[in-house]
């Protein structure tokens, strides 16, 4: 298993950074290879909620990731198969003034034995596409934009 974190501080309230991110329908707007995510239980969002969702980078395929994770304005954490990896993710939100410090780790499994001998090697690729990402996250709420 591998794994990295990144932090960032982003110029909203906990409470807004929280709401949008635990929306996880609103992953295409700041997730660039994304195009669709979808809730597939019903109810509110919380522990055990699940979702599925189509990537188009690197390789069209659809994914599917559970919530296992939901303490409101502090945080959440996801379980799932990401792309080729079994994955879990993490938020930690912290308020800072009027401002909010996100604190994202990942851990990434090779879902596959060729994978394990490359994910050294992905693992670089991989934190700086979630860094990508994070950054346009930071873009999109630090102007005020949620929708």
């Amino acid at each position: 298993m591998q794994r990295f974190e990144n932090i960032l501080t982003i110029e909203r309230p906990v409470e807004d950074v929280f709401a949008f991110l635990a929306d996880f329908e609103k992953i295409p707007i700041w997730n660039y290879a994304i195009e669709e995510t979808t809730k597939t239980s019903p109810g509110p969002v919380g522990v055990g909620t699940t979702y599925r969702q189509t990537r188009s980078i690197p390789r069209r395929s659809e994914e599917k990731f559970e919530v296992t994770a939901f303490e409101p304005v502090r945080g959440l954490a996801i379980r799932g198969q990401i792309g080729p990896f079994r994955t879990r993710a993490s938020y930690e939100f912290t308020s800072v003034g009027g401002a909010t410090r996100l604190t994202n780790e990942v851990d990434i499994e090779p879902s596959s034995g060729a994978l394990r001998l490359l994910a050294p090697l992905a693992v670089p690729r991989v934190k700086a596409a979630v860094a990508a990402n994070l950054g346009e996250l930071k873009r999109i709420l630090g102007k005020g934009r949620t929708t």
